[in-house]
């Protein structure tokens, strides 16, 4: 993470149905050479089956396992920071990149309110307005992917362009005058 808060800068959030998706995305963006340090991804990589067997991490990249081997290494090998969350009423997900923080933050500083979750609690933290939250957390309950890109307006702008070539089934631009901007996809 930057160290900047998200709330000065901008983000766009995007919806995929499935890990493959997300992941694409991710490689189109590192390949791009957008910065990864300022990048997350939010889902869950097994079914309700499976079991994990645990994450770690290697200095600043992770690794995850499931019954079906490592969080598609591609992904964990490029975020930087990573948590497994058991979040009630979606289950559980890996984060991986400076949500994580945002999350923990969130816990930490009781933003839990009207419901949200953990994930909910450290989106609103960082300024995503809470229709927008309500949005993302019901993806992930229905098993879908978030990926979460911020940076300066012209950052964004960038990964905009990038994410939406990937066609997610969604993505929003949240800009830090908190006005929500839907983009199309």
């Amino acid at each position: 993470m930057s160290g900047k808060e998200l709330s000065k800068e901008n983000a766009v959030m995007a919806i995929y149905n499935s890990h493959q998706d997300a992941e694409e995305a991710v490689k189109q963006l590192q390949r791009a050479g957008f910065d990864m340090r300022n990048l997350s991804i939010a889902g869950k990589d097994y079914h309700a089956d499976e079991q994990v067997a645990g994450y770690y991490t290697m200095g600043d990249r992770m690794k995850y396992w499931g019954k079906k081997g490592a969080f598609r290494g591609a992904v964990g090998g490029v975020l930087f920071g990573a948590a497994f969350f058991a979040v009630p009423g979606i289950g559980p997900i890996v984060v991986a990149g400076p949500l994580v923080t945002w999350i923990i933050s969130g816990l930490q500083g009781a933003v839990v309110v009207g419901g949200l979750s953990a994930v909910g609690a450290g989106l609103a933290g960082i300024g995503i307005p809470q229709e927008s939250v309500l949005r993302y957390e019901m993806a992930l309950k229905t098993d879908k992917f978030l990926l979460l890109a911020h940076g300066t307006a012209g950052e964004v702008a960038r990964a905009q362009d990038i994410i939406g070539a990937t066609r997610p089934c969604e993505m929003n631009v949240h800009s830090s005058e908190e006005t929500q901007m839907p983009a199309a996809v």
